[in-house]
């Protein structure tokens, strides 16, 4: 399995969305990270399995929480883009390739 990297701005996403969800209610931004965990852990056993949304672009939707992981696979890596709602415009992350 590759490793996994995270584009600076997708751990960023990832965390303040985490917190958002604990301000909400105690242990659910625990649980919003364990369901991204989740994801990214199919992403690493069979990262081919997914959608492709653009060029070499693939989004894992998470479960429970309405979160897609939105990756690419490289040569050495996997490389998380965003970790983004899905309600969120769609394609504002294509900025970071």
């Amino acid at each position: 399995m590759k490793p996994i990297k995270f584009h600076p701005v997708a751990e960023t996403e990832m965390v303040e969305s985490a917190k958002y969800y604990e301000s909400q209610q105690n242990d659910l931004g625990k649980r919003f990270l364990e369901s991204v965990q989740s994801s990214i852990n199919h992403i690493r056993i069979n990262p081919d399995i997914y959608q492709i949304i653009h060029e070499n672009i693939r989004r894992c939707q998470t479960k429970i929480f309405p979160f897609g992981i939105i990756f690419r696979e490289q040569k050495n890596q996997i490389e998380i883009i965003t970790v983004m709602h899905l309600k969120r415009e769609p394609g504002y992350w294509k900025e970071r390739m």
